[in-house]
């Protein structure tokens, strides 16, 4: 049976020409700002990649194009990045959370979803095992 051919798909979460450290600085929560300055920092130095703002509220690092084993669609989306959120630091580290098993349970306070990381507050986790997390991740392409 012939392959099916993709198609990319047309997403509203998209790069922009944005200044990143004017984004950071922008955050009312003082704690959240400089926990966002942290994880720039620490995702520059994993990456080797120049942050890019997408949209108006994702700090990605990277692009990777993404196919759909079910639909055959593909999406153009950050390989990883962060999200100060009102509620949380969302750590997007797209290369699953399987091979991290055994680091999230030193992690400290957190949650995860398909390809997040949810924490409340750098100060609730071990830095350096969030470190290494995003070090091992930032060799998948």
């Amino acid at each position: 049976m012939p392959e099916k051919k993709s198609k990319l798909a047309v997403i509203k979460t998209k790069p922009t020409d944005d200044s990143v450290v004017d984004f950071i600085n922008n955050i009312k929560d003082e704690q959240k700002r400089k926990d966002s300055f942290v994880l720039l920092e620490m995702l520059k130095k994993a990456t080797g990649e120049k942050p890019i703002l997408w949209s108006s509220s994702i700090v990605g690092f990277g692009i990777k194009r993404y196919k759909s084993p079910a639909t055959g669609r593909e999406v153009d989306w950050l390989r990883m990045g962060f999200a100060p959120r009102k509620t949380n630091l969302s750590l997007y580290i797209t290369s699953g959370f399987k091979e991290h098993a055994t680091a999230l349970k030193k992690l400290g306070k957190h949650k995860t979803g398909v390809g997040c990381l949810y924490i409340n507050k750098l100060a609730d986790i071990d830095l350096k095992v969030l470190k290494d997390m995003i070090a091992a991740a930032s060799k998948h392409k």
